[in-house]
């Protein structure tokens, strides 16, 4: 049910067999959307706002989202690094973003708060002046990452190698240290 020029909700709606239809999705907000492996490929989502949907294993492939906010949303596996790169542009909060993917993907200044964000792919990612936020990172996998200037200050469970990652200017709180060095099997109490 793609839309051209109003900016309407969808609350409730299941699209769980079928696409949420190929079109232009300007301003629209969803709100306790169930999309299961439905598909949101080849739409063009721009100024919208995803709040307490379930889009686990949703379609993603050729779809454009630009200034899109995910907000206390189910997420889980799905590849992001398979939507249009052009103008990628998303937020995410208290969101549950397990065994997503966003390799190779342009996340400058990405904000991602509350979040869990367990075995997320982030390699080959341009992370730079991202922001987690109270975020957990228990099996990401930063590999080839560009993380200078970014701040986990307050994200947990994270492990980084510094040798292997773009790491100049980012913010690390004290407590986070473990999950710089884990590399090295020392003991830090």
């Amino acid at each position: 049910m793609p839309i051209s020029n109003a900016a309407p909700e969808f609350q409730g709606t299941a699209f769980l067999q079928q696409n949420v239809g190929i079109g232009e999705y300007e301003s629209c907000s969803f709100d306790r959307c169930l999309f299961g492996k439905s598909g949101l490929s080849e739409s063009r989502f721009v100024d919208c706002e995803f709040r307490n949907c379930d889009l686990s294993l949703a379609k993603v492939s050729g779809a454009a989202l630009r200034n899109v906010r995910f907000i206390g949303c189910k997420l889980v596996g799905i590849r992001f690094d398979e939507c249009n790169k052009l103008g990628f542009s998303v937020t995410f909060k208290g969101c549950s973003l397990k065994l997503s993917s966003f390799s190779r993907l342009n996340l400058k200044k990405t904000r991602f708060a509350e979040c869990s964000l367990l075995e997320v792919d982030f390699a080959d990612a341009d992370l730079s002046g991202a922001l987690f936020e109270n975020c957990d990172l228990l099996g990401a996998v930063f590999r080839k990452s560009n993380l200078e200037r970014a701040d986990l200050r307050t994200a947990y469970n994270y492990s980084i190698d510094p040798a292997l990652n773009r790491v100049a200017k980012a913010k690390f709180s004290l407590m986070g240290l473990p999950g710089l060095l884990d590399k090295h099997d020392i003991i830090i109490e």
